[in-house]
Formats: C-alpha cells, sequence, structure tokens
C-alpha cells in the first residue's frame, strides 16, 4: 500500500488531479505513472470540452516585465467567476502564460487567429524551399504542410511546449487547468513588447 500511496502522491504532484482520479488511473493503467498522466490528461481534455461552451467575462489582464525591463507583456485570460479570478492557482496560471509569452514570442494565442494572407506567405515559402531542395513536385503537399504545422506550433501560444514542461502543450496545460478548477477558462489576447524592437 505504501508503494500505491507514493505513486498516488507522484501522479497528483505531475498533474493537481484529485486523489480517487490519481487511483482510478493508475488502476486502470497498472500503476505506470507515465500512462496514468496520459489517461488523466485525456480525462482532463474531456472534462474540459464539457466546459467549453460555458461563458467567460470575468478574469484578469496582467503584466510582467523581464530582463531589467527590456520585455514586457500584457495578457487578458477570461475565466466565468470573479471568484476563480482572484485564486491563486488562476493567478499563478496566468504568470506562467505571461512568462511563456515573455521566453516563446508567439504571435498568435491560435492557429484560427493566423491571418489567410499570413499562412499563404508562408505555403509559397514553404513550396519555393521545397523546390531549392530538388524534390519532386508530388512531395510539396506533405512538406507544405509539415512546416506549416511547425509554423503553428513556432508560432501560436496554445500550440507551443510549455516552457516549464516541454512535454505538455499550453492547450494541455489550459485544460488541466480547467478540468482542475471547474470553471471554463479562455486566453483572449497577449501583447508582447521588447525594446527596441519595431
Amino acid at each position: 500500500m505504501a508503494g500505491s500511496s507514493q505513486l498516488v502522491k507522484e501522479l497528483r504532484e505531475k498533474t493537481g488531479a484529485g486523489i480517487l482520479d490519481c487511483q482510478k488511473a493508475l488502476t486502470e493503467n497498472g500503476n505506470d505513472v507515465e500512462k496514468a498522466v496520459d489517461y488523466l490528461r485525456q480525462k482532463g481534455l474531456a472534462a474540459a470540452a464539457k466546459k467549453a461552451g460555458r461563458e467567460t467575462n470575468q478574469g484578469l489582464i496582467h503584466s510582467y516585465i523581464h530582463m531589467g525591463g527590456k520585455i514586457g507583456v500584457l495578457i487578458e485570460v477570461n475565466c466565468e467567476t470573479d471568484f476563480v479570478a482572484r485564486n491563486e492557482e488562476f493567478k499563478a496560471f496566468v504568470n506562467d502564460l505571461a512568462l511563456q509569452v515573455a521566453a516563446a514570442k508567439p504571435s498568435f494565442v491560435k492557429r484560427e487567429d493566423v491571418p489567410a494572407d499570413v499562412a499563404e506567405k508562408e505555403k509559397t515559402i514553404y513550396e519555393g524551399q521545397a523546390k531549392e531542395m530538388g524534390k519532386p513536385p508530388v512531395a510539396w503537399p506533405k512538406i507544405i504542410e509539415g512546416k506549416l504545422e511547425k509554423f503553428y506550433q513556432e508560432n501560436c501560444l496554445l500550440e507551443q511546449s510549455f516552457i516549464k514542461d516541454p512535454a505538455v502543450t499550453i492547450k494541455d496545460l489550459l485544460a488541466q487547468k480547467i478540468s482542475k478548477i471547474g470553471e471554463n477558462m479562455n486566453i483572449r489576447r497577449f501583447t508582447r513588447y521588447q525594446l527596441g524592437e519595431a
């Protein structure tokens, strides 16, 4: 029993899920912690999906200044209630998102925010690169698609790997927080300033 309680503790630290959820995840996955993490993430995403339609008109606008005033971030993250907006875990999450924006320099919140002309320009560049590499035209669509996916992963906040845990995307982290806190949340917008940047 001591071993299993240690596994539950480890799983709780990794996921923030409740004791009973952790016990169930471990039981379902033969006490394999990594599989249990995946299991809970899937459940968290399912729980988050149920809350996705609920309105988010409370939240925080948070500022973060980094590197002695050389980088600044303003970010707005919404939730359903003022009670959650004042919750320390929510505040810490918003701060983590501001750190992410400062460090990883996303340009958009999600891929749907990327203007069509920007996506088309990227596709044109990738097609030119495929030609330069001497790839046959039949391979170009796959190359372009792969490079466009990478573009989204680098430039869309929700698709980036979390700087504090690269195994988790910001989208997954958001789903975990929605599941744990029990309210729908939405990363609405952000602005990143860098000294001397046009």
